[in-house]
């Protein structure tokens, strides 16, 4: 980030001026912006230059007049802001240190750290603070080899109480640059309590989990980072072992990430053609992308399924559209997020930045799906909890009932779940289906997470279900693509004659 409160006055000009030249150039440099020679609506010349020196006297204005003294940086951040903010597009946005290096760590795939996957409470109470808990260690990371285990809580990070951090600062304080070392203080049950210095290790960010279900394979997609579908392809070869006869591909809950890596994991499945154009006011930011026989790694023959929700968005909408346009997969679900635009992320300072939209990506069948999403071939959703089934939900999770429960009570097998839920179903009048994945929950955060819950997840089952006894290329047959269903939509406006 810039730092310009330790310049002098008389250099504040020059700071200001540099900012907004270092603004301009790095959209440049980055082929994020361009002067247009054409009449497209840019600002000329002249403009950009009188809006910079209005922008500066501002500035000026604020530093030398303002009745109080000015944080500088805040000044910056807001004036970026600012600018950003008035594209009117949620997409294009300011990104302070802890998000930038969030974007830069997911796009990356890998950070220095300690491999821990931790959960944090927003506040906590004085019987029950708001610690670090680990959920997961990474096998082979530092912290996994230190012997931290799951459900440990990390009460202290260099012998700062965790209590009251944000759990972007905790994530500020245990990443960091490899070989460096942070302490930890663990507590492990009520009352064992241990110190442990950790050496940070380059650690990658986990995007991709999969396993057999019968003879079905399952992969689920986080994200889309560079590592991504080197991890796909790990499955695929995994399931091919193991003569997999179906596939499932999970995209609910995955926001996105590279384009670069969608169009790479849509490749295994897709022997030619488009798999996904951008189009954008300046030339060189249209691209085509197409695929390659050379690279598809997946039979036709093996029949597919995508799972979608409401958040699956951005490059899992990319790869969704493309095997829906070519009638390669059955999405089951509910409709997409709808984003269908590109961002570009740009540094500015050391350690922030900004994203700005660049383009619009159209599917194989030339639709862009921002605003609207994709619609699955078939919906399934989970039951709408009532009024009351909120209210007790919630009093549920405030009482703190199951976590209680499960502390004292280590080691609980499935059929101990499903017994203690129908003990809590007598006071919280929920679906046992609810209350058995509540109490799941609470078990595996001591032992590490599973992959898929068959007991749970009615998407899932239906998934399986499909693959299991229908005829997946039967059903292909009767899909329509994202034009057909953009037209449909397109016909049912009324039109005044």
């Amino acid at each position: 980030m810039l730092s310009m409160k330790y310049f002098s006055v008389s250099g504040l000009k020059k700071v200001f001026t540099h900012f907004c030249i270092l603004l301009v150039l790095a959209i440049g440099a980055s082929q994020c912006f361009a002067q247009s020679q054409t009449n497209t609506g840019s600002a000329d010349y002249k403009s950009q230059k009188r809006y910079l020196e209005l922008i500066n006297r501002v500035f000026q204005y604020i530093q030398y007049q303002y009745v109080d003294d000015v944080d500088l940086e805040k000044v910056y951040e807001g004036a970026v802001r600012g600018m950003l903010d008035s594209l009117d597009d949620k997409h294009t946005t300011y990104l302070d240190k802890d998000a930038w290096r969030e974007i830069t760590d997911i796009s990356q795939g890998a950070f220095g750290g300690v491999g821990l996957s931790i959960t944090k409470a927003v506040s906590g109470t004085e019987e029950k603070p708001a610690y670090v808990e680990v959920v997961k260690p990474i096998e082979n990371s530092p912290g996994y080899n230190a012997g931290i285990r799951a459900g440990d809580k990390i009460i202290a990070i260099n012998g700062q109480d965790t209590a009251p951090l944000t759990m972007n600062e905790v994530l500020g304080m245990l990443r960091g640059e490899v070989g460096t070392s942070v302490t930890v203080t663990v507590r492990r049950g009520k009352t064992d309590i241990f110190e442990r210095t950790l050496v940070r290790a380059i650690i990658e960010n986990v995007t991709v989990n999969y396993d057999m279900i019968g003879t079905v394979g399952y992969i689920d997609i986080s994200g889309f980072s560079t590592e991504t579908a080197t991890h796909v392809q790990e499955a695929i070869d995994s399931f091919k072992k193991k003569n997999y006869t179906g596939l499932i591909i999970d995209l609910r809950d995955n926001g996105g990430g590279l384009l670069s890596s969608a169009v790479d994991i849509a490749d295994k499945f897709i022997d030619s053609g488009t798999i996904v154009s951008t189009k954008s006011r300046l030339r060189y930011e249209n691209s085509t992308y197409r695929a390659s026989g050379s690279k598809t790694t997946v039979a036709k023959t093996i029949p597919i399924v995508v799972l979608v929700n409401a958040n699956t968005a951005s490059a899992s909408e990319i790869l969704t559209g493309a095997l829906k346009d070519y009638h390669r997969a059955y999405v089951v679900g509910t409709r997409t997020y709808g984003k269908g635009s590109v961002q570009y992320p740009v540094q500015l300072g050391d350690d922030d930045g900004f994203k700005l939209t660049i383009a619009r990506y159209y599917s194989p069948s030339d639709t862009n799906i921002d605003k609207i999403g994709i619609l699955p071939d078939r919906e399934v959703a989970f039951a709408d909890f009532t009024p009351e089934e909120i209210e007790t939900y919630q009093q549920l999770l405030d009482d703190d009932t199951i976590y209680r429960y499960v502390d004292d009570h280590e080691n609980m097998t499935e059929a101990d779940i499903t017994s203690y839920a129908v003990e809590l179903k007598k006071t919280y009048n929920l679906d046992l289906r609810v209350l058995r994945k509540l109490v799941r929950n609470q078990v595996e955060r001591r032992h590490g997470y599973s992959t898929y819950d068959l007991d749970y997840d009615v998407q899932l089952n239906e998934a399986l279900k499909i693959l299991r006894e229908e005829d997946v290329f039967e059903l292909l047959k009767t899909t329509k693509t994202l034009k057909q269903l953009e037209e449909e939509e397109a016909a049912k406006v009324p039109v005044d004659a």
